[in-house]
């Protein structure tokens, strides 16, 4: 049992996209001795599990073949991880410091990291990876599911770089349309590609400044940039951020970003994957970037979000895309419908 906090790594990534192929290289490292893993497969035969004995026998290596975990609701993942975390480290090991789930390619992210939240006692810091294939780029973004991996993660990891080096200098433009919350992991050298991506957790992913005009990659995904005028009161963000939860259900992908409020001296960071809130915290950066929120969502349109109530304590300024015109209103934006 590690006698401090774990670093749990959530990887995922469409069909095909690379995943194995990544994880392999991180226990191909000389440091993957700290390190367990944990592959979901469908079906009863654990092809990715045979993959990565290859890589390493110290690795320890727990397979779960119950089906996608994102959609199973008596899933063994919890009692998994407790169960690794608790277990007695083999002689010669160091301490348990990271774990990784690889989830298979057709798993949605939130419903994963709420099965996380019987282990609050283990304090896990969790990070969600996803990859995107340079080899097939956006094609795969007419998939729901592919949408929703890149809309929460917190790093975004570009693979398969031998395949199409051409695509590497693009990549994170690509990479930042697609989630401009996200840190970008781009490297033609598998080794420090692996080793980036899955560097350690501070307690919170860099936070950079957002740009107004956000370019959305996809057609039915809406990328929203938020920026409150002024402090606000604490309980109005929370009333806002749960009413933007419940107006848009599972059609919300991802929120992130700073908000001032007059009950702390400097900015809370606030966050989720789909409808799931991490809880709001302060940001210690010496200098932080100006307060924004960035609303990551499919299928929705601009009345959804301006209607949702206390609309009034934010400026609503909408984008056309067909004419370019700004409309003062509140919420600085581009939409792609």
């Amino acid at each position: 049992m590690s006698a401090g906090g774990l670093d749990f790594f959530v990887l995922t990534g469409f069909l095909g996209s690379g995943k194995t192929s990544l994880l392999r290289d991180v226990l191909s490292a000389d440091t993957a001795s700290d390190t367990a893993v944990i592959v979901n497969e469908a079906g009863e035969v654990g092809l990715d599990g045979v993959l990565l004995r290859e890589s390493g026998d110290d690795v320890p290596l727990a397979m779960l073949s119950n089906g996608c975990v994102c959609c199973q609701a008596g899933s063994d993942l919890a009692f998994t991880i407790d169960r690794l975390i608790m277990a007695p480290r083999p002689d010669g090991l160091p301490p348990l410091r990271r774990i990784i789930l690889e989830t298979s390619g057709l798993s949605m992210p939130g419903p994963v990291l709420r099965q996380l939240a019987t282990l609050a006692e283990h304090h896990l810091r969790v990070a969600v990876i996803a990859t995107y294939d340079l080899t097939r780029g956006l094609a795969v973004a007419t998939f729901e599911e592919a949408v929703a991996q890149w809309a929460a993660a917190h790093r975004i990891v570009a693979t398969k770089a031998d395949l199409a080096p051409q695509a590497l200098t693009e990549a994170p433009v690509a990479i930042a349309q697609l989630n401009p919350v996200a840190e970008g992991i781009v490297n033609a050298d598998r080794a420090a590609l692996a080793s980036a991506a899955f560097a350690p957790l501070a307690a919170s992913l860099p936070l950079r400044d957002v740009a107004p005009d956000l370019a959305a990659a996809h057609p039915r995904l809406a990328l929203c940039l938020v920026r409150p005028p002024a402090e606000i009161a604490y309980a109005d963000l929370a009333s806002w951020l749960d009413n933007v939860a419940g107006a848009l259900g599972e059609r919300l992908l991802r929120i992130k970003g700073l908000v001032k409020v007059h009950e702390a001296p400097g900015p809370l960071l606030v966050e989720s994957v789909g409808t799931m809130f991490s809880p709001p915290r302060q940001l210690s950066a010496a200098n932080p970037p100006a307060p924004f929120i960035v609303v990551i969502a499919r299928d929705i349109v601009r009345a959804e979000l301006e209607q949702v109530p206390p609309s009034d304590l934010f400026a609503f300024s909408w984008r056309d895309p067909d004419s370019g015109a700004a409309q003062p209103r509140g919420i600085r934006a581009e939409w792609v419908t």
